[in-house]
């Protein structure tokens, strides 16, 4: 069965873009007509190879490094196509340094996809993910949504094997956005099929039994769209059987089995496949209960014959192990060992864990004494083993795509330095020539030093207003920022917590779901007001006529009632509040607020404690919730965070956030004691 393809990306371009340096035309000729025969399809595959050798080689001796990379890739695609793949890795990697040297973005990322596939060949996903994921991000910044699609499975396809389910089935799902945009053809057809195969089977994977069946439904239903699609529908049928099977639908299941057999010519066509029917028809009859054990014993050891002349271990292995299994039920041990021991050692050889898992399971139980206990620890050490292997796995990706980033913002970063730098020597070589004019004319033409002298004044003035000008424009840009803070942090905030309290009365009836309902109504005509307030006066002083830790606990209660959360405040009364600025007294109260929203947003919190102390004329707020945490070094902030961030720069402080995994978070953030003015 497919769950993934490795599409190799191949653009031999025919056309040069030539340099000044003057080349002989028949050069040139030679080098374009042997690229001709080596794609000329009614030539042998060797002799093809010999013209893009000579090419390759011809291209060589003109110096020219675009004509040297066009010719090099098409060598590269026979090294591929002749299966020297050491010979393909190795000019694959000489290509990518020489189309970064050109810095041709298109063969940077076509490259990148060859060597992706090589590692993908080579199951060396890491670096098969590293390439991609290069590839990827070329393939996105030139807007070439077809090869975007085809990195994504591929992608998708390393995670899925890698048990990254999650990972894979938000890149398939990714890859499908991308595809649905295109236009619709056989190409597009089959790898939207690859897609929803591939997320049915993540999907089962997790357990989701009822989203599996959702996604191979519709691949089910693209293969029959489809003009080449027989053998697609018949992998979709198998899959949905086995999700049936899982679910426990056995009559389904063996239909749908039943069904896959009724195609002619399919054992001819796809043995292994046929074989492996037969398995399921009788394993799943077995487990239905069908008490005709010859006729299903008659269909494993059929299913069995038919993978042993194939020499098709993977069939072999899905085939020993249900026999294993159907033996061990039947009380038949000796027939149960031979097949659980073939099992172990075929899914040994080809390092199947999965089968394995089950064969030293199945073992442990046949064997008595020592050997069962050897089996067993065997099993567990495995399973063990591959756990750790699987947790490690999203952290390998995140690694690879964290050290891309960095390669990336380096390069990025020297790029803008030698812009700085020639735009500095430009900027220097314009002043000295200026000066030099200036210089000169003042010694040709004394008479128009009045006239320069007013000029220079007059430039003055207009650079006195292009400053004006730049501060006036700061301060719109601060007061738009502003704004957006109070839009986001006040209105917003509240708006969602009355939001998340109204959704809760939802189901409620009666006379105190009606009174709730009406106080929140009040909530938001308060609401209301303050947006007009906001519109019409933004300097409004919201904390006027009350006390300021009145407030704030009021906004605790509120936010805290509505979000489910335990809270406990803590306050001095050391702190005169009254001579507070306002303008302080609004940033900490939005802090607050953004703090509790955010709380309940991302860290699934049970409780939240928040103190105002005194010490040393700075005043200490620290809010701490007992939710997952964050990684500190690797969060990406969001506009949340920043308002915080901003917030406290604002007020002239400092911010810490304190955070691990599973052990919650603390912001402690320290505020100079200032004085209203």
């Amino acid at each position: 069965m497919r769950h993934f393809v490795f599409p190799l990306i191949l653009l031999l371009s025919l056309s040069t873009v030539y340099s000044q340096n003057v080349i002989p035309e028949k050069d040139i000729d030679s080098i374009l007509k042997l690229r001709k025969l080596s794609s000329d399809e009614t030539l042998s595959l060797d002799e093809r190879f010999l013209y893009a050798k000579k090419a390759s080689e011809l291209s060589f001796e003109t110096t020219l490094d675009t004509t040297i990379l066009i010719s090099n890739k098409n060598l590269s695609f026979f090294h591929m196509m002749m299966d020297n793949l050491n010979l393909y890795r190795n000019q694959s990697v000489d290509n990518l340094k020489l189309a970064k040297k050109l810095n041709d973005s298109s063969s940077i990322a076509n490259v990148n996809h060859n060597l992706g596939y090589y590692h993908h060949a080579n199951q060396q996903n890491d670096s098969a993910y590293y390439y991609y994921s290069n590839a990827l991000e070329m393939y996105d910044y030139l807007n070439q949504e077809r090869n975007v699609s085809s990195v994504l499975i591929n992608i998708a396809s390393i995670q899925q094997v890698e048990n990254d389910f999650i990972g894979a089935e938000d890149n398939a799902i990714k890859a499908i956005e991308v595809l649905q945009k295109l236009p619709k053809s056989e190409s597009v057809s089959d790898d939207l099929w690859i897609l929803y195969n591939l997320l049915g089977i993540n999907s089962l994977n997790l357990k989701l039994y009822q989203n599996s069946l959702e996604y191979h439904n519709e691949a089910l239903k693209i293969s029959d769209d489809m003009k080449f699609g027989k053998y697609n529908k018949l992998y979709s049928i198998n899959n949905l059987a086995f999700v049936y099977r899982e679910l426990g639908d056995l009559d389904k299941a063996i239909s749908l089995y039943s069904s896959l057999l009724k195609n002619k010519n399919l054992f001819e066509e796809d043995p292994s496949f046929y074989a492996l029917i037969l398995e399921n028809i009788a394993y799943t009859r077995f487990l239905k209960g069908d008490e005709n054990i010859d006729n299903i014993e008659t269909l494993f050891n059929r299913a069995y014959k038919i993978s042993d002349s194939i020499d098709d271990p993977i069939t072999k292995i899905g085939v020993t192990v249900s026999m294993a299994k159907f033996y061990k039920e039947l009380g038949r041990k000796e027939d149960a060992l031979k097949y659980a021991k073939e099992t172990y050692n075929i899914s040994k050889n080809i390092e199947s864990n999965d089968i394995l898992l089950e064969s030293l399971l199945i073992l442990s139980e046949l064997r008595e004494g020592e050997d069962g206990k050897t089996y067993l620890n065997e099993h567990i050490k495995l399973s063990d083993s591959l756990l750790n292997v699987e947790r490690n796995v999203r952290n390998k990706f995140a690694r690879i795509e964290f050290d891309t980033d960095k390669i990336e913002e380096e390069n990025e970063r020297i790029s803008q330095q030698r812009m700085w730098l020639m735009i500095v020597s430009a900027v220097l070589l314009v002043t000295l020539f200026l000066l030099y004019v200036i210089i000169t004319q003042r010694a040709k033409n004394k008479e128009l030093q009045f006239e320069k002298d007013q000029q220079k004044a007059n430039e003055e003035i207009y650079n006195l207003m292009l400053s004006q000008q730049d501060k006036v424009d700061e301060a719109r840009a601060n007061e738009k920022k502003r704004i957006s803070q109070e839009m986001h942090d006040g209105i917003l905030g509240r708006l969602f917590g009355t939001r998340l309290s109204l959704d809760s009365l939802n189901f409620s009836e009666g006379k105190e779901a009606i009174q709730n309902r009406a106080t929140y109504i009040k909530e938001l005509m308060t609401i209301e007001n303050d947006i007009r307030k906001i519109s019409h006066d933004l300097n409004t002083d919201f904390v006027s006529g009350s006390g300021f830790m009145d407030i704030v606990s009021e906004l605790i209660e509120k936010q805290t009632s509505a979000y489910k959360l335990k809270h406990e405040f803590d306050y001095t009364d050391d702190v005169s509040w009254e001579i507070v600025s306002n303008k302080n007294k609004i940033n900490i109260y939005r802090i607050i607020q953004e703090s509790l929203q955010n709380i309940y947003k991302h860290a699934k919190a049970e409780g939240v404690k928040i103190s105002f102390q005194l010490k040393n004329n700075v005043i200490l707020l620290s809010i701490t919730d007992d939710g997952e945490g964050f990684d500190i070094n690797k969060s990406k902030k969001g506009i949340g965070l920043k308002n915080i961030n901003a917030r406290v720069d604002d007020l002239e402080g400092m911010v810490d956030f304190i955070s691990e995994i599973n052990k919650g978070t603390t912001i402690n953030i320290n505020i100079p004691y200032k004085t209203n003015p």
